[in-house]
């Protein structure tokens, strides 16, 4: 009453008990006198062919159904029904798209649906230049570094923000994932020593987690082979072809040698409704340093043939939807611009 503040206290204990409560500039005798007064909004409102809609529904969806109607505002609900807000017309005149910030990558292809509406303001990267195309300049920042956590650590400490325990811990294993606790060839010196920078931090023994972490992301036992193939899964463009390429990295040789044909089989029914030419999954065993790499689509064993000049192999016939590539553990180092160049060869 008259005006006063709704503590957040009381504000979470009406939330949990779905009681509404009401602010009003009266004091609490008027108040006390109106509420007697008034009637319930239910006898007035209409409950059936409502038009709502909810706060995560896209602006160009909304825009046609508020152009076949003549009311002037519509009601926002919630996921749980509840009242949002109201939009009308004149919002949708200045509406915008959502600011995104790119980390991890700068091609279109593997963005988020909708990110050719989306407002691009930065990109933090560390792989090859893509075909995404801005609205306006942004800031970009690309370095030829193993992961792209580096870059953040090194914009953290450019900007003096000092890294609470748990943001460091997940930036050390993003660096230790993506650069297989330095064996990768992407690694560098600089991604070492923010790792053991950050691991200090966070206070964890890099060798011991690694391993850990590395164990943790072997075990496949009870995942479908959906979850295993798009777990570390992303799409590239190489001239005109369209090629999904997921990786499996395993301390367990044994386990990576018997997936080799069941996921063969799950690509194969993939394809035709991947919207890819070629998929691949490269099958990584982190102690040996070397990859299977399973390859289906029209070509697509003509194509790593040409790009690892293993033509001898493919004439053998000794390639059958497999590879073995000793050495290659990274795909964006080792992988990606050698299929790029055997499409352009």
């Amino acid at each position: 009453c008259e005006g006063a503040q709704v503590t957040k206290t009381i504000e979470k204990l009406a939330t949990d008990r779905g009681t509404t409560v009401i602010t009003t500039p009266y004091d609490t005798y008027t108040v006390a006198r109106l509420i007697n007064q008034s009637m319930p909004i239910y006898y007035f409102m209409k409950t059936d062919r409502l038009i709502t809609f909810d706060e995560d529904d896209y602006i160009d969806d909304i825009r046609e159904i508020m152009a076949s109607v003549r009311h002037r505002d519509f009601p926002v609900l919630s996921k749980d029904g509840k009242y949002l807000g109201m939009i009308s017309r004149r919002n949708l005149l200045g509406a915008r798209g959502k600011k995104v910030i790119l980390v991890d990558h700068n091609e279109k292809e593997q963005a988020v649906e909708g990110i050719a509406h989306a407002d691009v303001s930065e990109i933090i990267d560390h792989h090859r230049l893509g075909t995404m195309q801005t609205i306006a300049p942004v800031f970009f920042r690309s370095q030829p570094l193993g992961c792209t956590s580096t870059i953040i650590y090194q914009m953290y400490n450019e900007a003096g923000v000092q890294i609470d325990k748990q943001v460091a811990g997940l930036l050390c294993s993003a660096i230790i994932s993506d650069t297989l606790l330095f064996r990768s060839p992407t690694c560098t010196k600089v991604d070492e020593e923010a790792a053991k920078e950050l691991a200090a931090i966070a206070g964890i023994d890099l060798e011991e987690y690694a391993m850990q972490m590395f164990d943790a992301g072997s075990n496949l036992r009870g995942k479908k082979d959906k979850e295993i193939f798009y777990q570390d899964y992303k799409q590239f463009t190489a001239g005109k072809l369209l090629i999904g390429i997921g990786q499996v990295s395993s301390l367990n040789s044994k386990e990576l040698k018997e997936l080799k044909p069941r996921m063969r089989d799950y690509m194969l029914s993939i394809l035709d409704g991947s919207g890819m030419d070629m998929l691949f999954l490269m099958l990584t065993d982190i102690l040996k340093e070397s990859t299977s790499l399973i390859c289906v689509g029209i070509g697509a064993e003509n194509l790593v043939a040409n790009a690892f000049h293993i033509e001898e192999e493919l004439e053998r016939g000794s390639v059958d939807n497999y590879v073995e590539l000793p050495g290659v553990v990274s795909r964006k180092k080792q992988l990606v611009p050698q299929l790029v160049m055997g499409v352009q060869e």
